[in-house]
């Protein structure tokens, strides 16, 4: 793909890198866009991976990106502005050519995007002022401190605000350009491309980075971490302690206690996480009834659900459908 020359018709999408960029970053999102175009024939991306002066950027790995062309080549409208991330972002954050030639493309552009910790130049650029985004979480509080005008949550795998769209890390690039491929061709577009990388699902922006089982750590022992997979496959069944505890063949008090010590979390915020987290996808993918939804979670009644929820994420199962539901 590439080349701007005879392609005027195609939906421009340029891609920039820079030294220390994070590949994922840059590829990712480049082989949706590659897929979507081969596998739909309604889809006409062209894309470009661009650096400032032309030469190969160096990835984190040590894996050299050698770019289609250098930024300046670039002219005329584009759809798509994607900036990359990577350690390299804080140098390019700082690299003056490279923030003129951003605010100019930005300016000529439908959208603008950051993958991860692309999001430092945009804001650097001045891009994202008085904007809520997102960056790799461990990247957000630097971010909200450098650029005190921004409101950075650090939540979400995407956020979308106005035509400025910024995700968070690695391969939550590739669930942004699949958003951006739902956008311009359907979901069903999407939802091929999806399949086609074996990808689990494609989704949505404001699910959280986090899951029950990322955000805790796995046990040391074996019993133990059998018992995580075991809350993540049963949600209904009995996870009190004492029934816990029976199944790793220890004492409630000392369960609860070497649960905690290698998970974490105690035993009682874990399984009501991993709850949270089966509603969620349930209230995304399905039209099931909210009663049904919290018994199929664990949950018993749709009070205590809602509670959880509350607890959790800040918001109300209703509303959580609402705003995140894919389409039928």
């Amino acid at each position: 793909m590439g080349g701007f020359g005879d392609d005027a018709g195609m939906r421009r999408i340029v891609i920039v890198a820079f030294p220390d960029v994070q590949l994922l970053d840059v590829v990712g999102p480049l082989e949706v866009f590659s897929i979507a175009t081969a596998m739909d024939p309604r889809a006409d991306y062209s894309v470009d991976v661009v650096t400032i002066d032309g030469a190969p950027a160096r990835g984190t790995s040590g894996l050299p990106i050698v770019p289609h062309r250098r930024a300046a080549a670039v002219r005329g409208p584009l759809d798509t502005l994607l900036v990359a991330g990577g350690i390299g972002s804080r140098a390019a954050s700082s690299d003056a050519a490279l923030l003129r030639w951003v605010r100019s493309a930005a300016a000529r552009s439908t959208r603008v995007a950051s993958v991860c910790t692309g999001a430092f130049v945009l804001a650097s650029a001045g891009l994202l002022d008085g904007r809520r985004v997102t960056t790799h979480w461990r990247a957000c509080d630097e971010l909200q401190r450098a650029y005190p005008n921004l409101t950075v949550d650090a939540d979400p795998i995407f956020v979308r605000d106005g035509n400025i769209a910024t995700s968070a890390g690695v391969t939550a690039g590739m669930d942004l350009a699949l958003a951006f491929v739902e956008e311009d061709f359907g979901r069903d577009a999407a939802l091929a491309v999806a399949r086609q990388l074996v990808l689990f699902v494609r989704r949505p922006g404001g699910q959280s980075q986090f899951s029950a089982q990322l955000s805790a750590q796995h046990a040391q022992r074996s019993g133990l971490r059998d018992l995580q997979t075991y809350i993540a496959e049963q949600p209904t069944e009995d996870l009190s302690v004492a029934a816990l505890a029976s199944r790793a063949a220890m004492s409630p008090r000392h369960f609860a206690r070497a649960f905690r010590d290698e998970v974490g979390l105690t035993p009682a915020v874990y399984v009501e996480r991993t709850r949270v987290e089966h509603a969620r996808r349930l209230l995304e993918t399905t039209d099931l009834g909210f009663g049904e939804i919290a018994n199929l979670s664990g949950f018993g009644s749709v009070e205590t659900m809602r509670r959880a929820f509350t607890r959790r994420l800040g918001v109300a199962p209703s509303d959580y459908r609402n705003r995140f539901q894919l389409p039928a």
